[in-house]
């Protein structure tokens, strides 16, 4: 059983993917994480001595992953507590983690961080289903403080290039459509995110992005909420807060509803 001030990797399991999740530290040394250059979705790398510089950045509860949920994790949870912050740690760390099947995101397949540490994205502007799934599944498994600029279609990759963000969800880029798959799935695939729930809802998302709404029921129901909210909305922005909402909702549904039915009126006591 995890101390009053560790976390299960069940709970943590729970927890990741939806809003009330934890901000994930990863402080490994670099000889640990070079052996196994993954990260726990959502999670960022930092430096265990520079606690006392960084950890004043920490404004929400955090919990702490070092190799073997030990020495560094503990000591960089009570330092964070000293400085205010919530702080627990992954119990038997990130070791713990890939022994009870939890998924890891390879590290090299995420883009350079700007200078506050935040990945930056770009595509077209007046998102509808792929250009909001997209931003979901890296905002709540790859980086939660990702930023995403949404601009007219022509000027995408001039935009990439000078403010080095990274494109997707148009032609000839590495984060877009394979074949019959749309970004999303592409998305899922690279960051090697394939669990159940995901792969369910990236197919969802692709039978209402490419008109196949034969794949799933549930398609339709995206298809007509992402077209409402994009007439809801004119800021882009605006409507990615939105969608958030839209999809943590088709997630937690995915993860935990499917089995669930509703039917009214039930039937009548003694019927």
């Amino acid at each position: 059983m995890p101390s009053f001030t560790e976390i299960s990797t069940d709970k943590l399991n729970r927890l990741i993917g939806t809003p009330g999740a934890p901000v994930l530290i990863d402080v490994r040394n670099d000889e640990d994480f070079s052996a196994d250059p993954r990260l726990i979705p959502g999670s960022i790398r930092k430096p265990f001595k520079d606690v006392d510089q960084w950890g004043a950045e920490i404004h929400s509860p955090a919990v702490i992953v070092c190799h073997h949920g030990a020495k560094l994790s503990h000591g960089v949870a009570a330092h964070l507590r000293v400085m205010g912050v919530q702080a627990e740690t992954l119990e038997g760390g990130f070791e713990a983690w890939i022994k009870a099947g939890g998924l890891a995101v390879p590290e090299d397949k995420l883009p350079p961080r700007e200078a506050k540490g935040r990945t930056v994205w770009v595509t077209r502007a007046r998102p509808k289903i792929d250009r909001i799934a997209c931003p979901w599944l890296i905002r709540r498994f790859v980086d939660p403080s990702a930023v995403f600029l949404f601009v007219p279609a022509a000027d995408v990759l001039m935009v990439a290039d000078r403010f080095g963000a990274t494109p997707f969800d148009i032609e000839d880029v590495f984060w877009s459509h394979r074949g019959d798959r749309c970004s999303f799935d592409i998305m899922v695939e690279e960051f090697a995110l394939q669990s159940g729930p995901l792969l369910r809802l990236a197919t969802i998302v692709r039978a209402a992005d490419t008109s196949r709404l034969d794949l799933a029921p549930e398609a339709a129901g995206l298809l007509a909420a992402s077209l409402g909210l994009s007439r809801m909305f004119a800021d882009d922005l605006e409507q990615l807060e939105a969608g958030m909402t839209l999809y943590d909702a088709f997630y937690r549904w995915c993860r935990d509803a499917t089995e669930e039915t509703h039917n009214w009126p039930s039937a009548k006591k003694g019927s």
